[in-house]
């Protein structure tokens, strides 16, 4: 199959393009605020599965740009390049404090990385829904990937209730709100995430 990523010359990109672009640009942002998240939990429970989330997340990118070879589709790099300034912008929002880490932050980022991974759920459903008519998408890969993403949005949604809840009842207790929610991790029971397999694996 053919993986250059040279744009066909004197071609406008095609909206396929785009939106692969676009859920690359997603990707990368996401990597980072993966990245970002599991070093301020380094050490705890919430950190380990965030590490291994991550290198998903990361192996999932890279299984998207195998993809885009495949469709001649070629990476534009400054759309790419937007992701990461999203993830550092999204930095900026407020979160209760304003120097310091909040405990916020762990609630705020789990809900964001749990949107951006249904979004790119939704992106394997459109590219399965393509590999009806173009014999270019390797549909096995499109399967893995899709119950990948599905196992990541449980896991993710499994840790989010698990730090609002802490969070929360901690607060309407009147007491301080711990920097990080590993303990609640912990008690509910989550010891990370599953393995890579399959083909997507880097």
């Amino acid at each position: 199959m053919n993986r250059s990523h040279r744009p066909p010359t004197g071609r406008a990109p095609t909206f396929l393009a785009i939106y692969l672009n676009d859920h690359l640009a997603g990707a990368n942002g996401g990597v980072e605020l993966l990245r970002r998240a599991a070093a301020a939990q380094r050490g705890g429970t919430l950190g380990t599965s965030l590490e291994s989330l991550a290198d998903q997340v990361a192996a999932d990118r890279e299984s998207l740009r195998t993809l885009m070879g495949d469709l001649d589709v070629p990476v534009m790099r400054a759309r790419a390049a937007l992701g990461r300034l999203a993830e550092k912008v999204g930095r900026l929002k407020l979160n209760g404090r304003v120097l310091s880490r909040s405990p916020l932050s762990d609630v705020l980022e789990l809900e964001a990385m749990r949107i951006g991974v249904e979004g790119k759920a939704a992106c394997w459903r459109s590219l399965r829904s393509l590999a009806r008519t173009d014999p270019r998408i390797d549909t096995a890969l499109i399967e893995e990937l899709l119950r990948r993403a599905e196992q990541q949005i449980r896991t993710l949604e499994a840790l989010r209730s698990a730090c609002a809840s802490q969070l929360f009842a901690q607060e309407g207790r009147g007491r301080a709100a711990t920097p990080h929610a590993a303990d609640a991790v912990r008690r509910r029971g989550l010891h990370g995430l599953p393995r890579l397999h399959g083909p997507s694996g880097a």
